[in-house]
Order: C-alpha cells, then structure tokens, then sequence
C-alpha cells in the first residue's frame, strides 16, 4: 500500500473534456468562446487503475464523485481554453496523488517535564492575577 501514489499510471486516454462558456476573464470574448473547459474521468470503470486504487480514490474523493462513479474537475480561470484544460489535468493529477498518498501514522508522544512544568507555572501567574482582581470583602 505505500507505493500505491508511485504507481499511478498514465489516465490521460479515459479522460473526457467538455467545453462551455466561461464566466471567468474575458470580456465580450466570453460571450463568443467556449474556454471553460469540464475534464471527467469515470473511476469504476477505469482500466488502469487497481480495484484497491478505486476503492480508495473513491472514499476519499466521495464529495467530488456523481452516483455514476465520474470524477469531474472545472478549471476557468484562463481566457485560453489549452491553458485551461492544462490545469484541470494538473488539478486532477493533484487530487489523485493527495488521495492515493498513504497516510503516516501518528507516534504518540509524551509533552517533557519541563513544558508540564512551565505549563503548570503559567496557569499558576494567571489564577493569581485574577484572584488579585476579585474584590476583597469582610
């Protein structure tokens, strides 16, 4: 499981891209040119990854998969549609090694004497503080 991020292979013959208008920069070109650009990709029925990857791509990225098991990413920020479809590949890239990356486990570890004693000698500062601050009655 730790060389499953490694292992990624080449999707880029699964992925499919619509276009449409986008409502990012562009003025009046953005009327007339379909730049923003929707790249999907269908995880289960996917060929080239493992069913292990699948399982795991799809529990981690559950918020961005539809019921169909297609994996969508938009990117409009480019007036360009190449640079755009760019950066939804490299978006796309991103999000797979993030959820394909095996997570390190935690180490327990204990806090030193000396941050337990600071720690103690501060809140110590602070109740005197405040008792000074309360009004002294008879």
């Amino acid at each position: 499981m730790s060389d499953l991020a490694i292992s990624i292979p080449d999707l880029s013959g699964e992925f499919q891209f619509f276009t449409s208008r986008s409502s990012g920069p562009g003025g009046q070109n953005v009327n007339k040119v379909n730049s923003k650009v929707e790249l999907r990709f269908d995880v289960r029925n996917s060929v080239l990854l493992t069913q292990e990857q699948k399982d795991i791509i799809c529990l981690k990225l559950a918020s961005k998969i539809n019921d169909e098991g297609i994996l969508s990413v938009v990117s409009q920020k480019d007036r360009s549609q190449l640079s755009n479809k760019e950066d939804a590949i490299q978006k796309l890239d991103q999000l797979l090694t993030k959820a394909l990356t095996p997570v390190k486990p935690r180490k327990k570890t204990r806090p030193t004497q000396s941050s337990v004693e600071k720690r103690l000698t501060q809140k110590r500062l602070k109740s005197e503080t405040k008792q000074n601050r309360q009004k002294f009655s008879e």
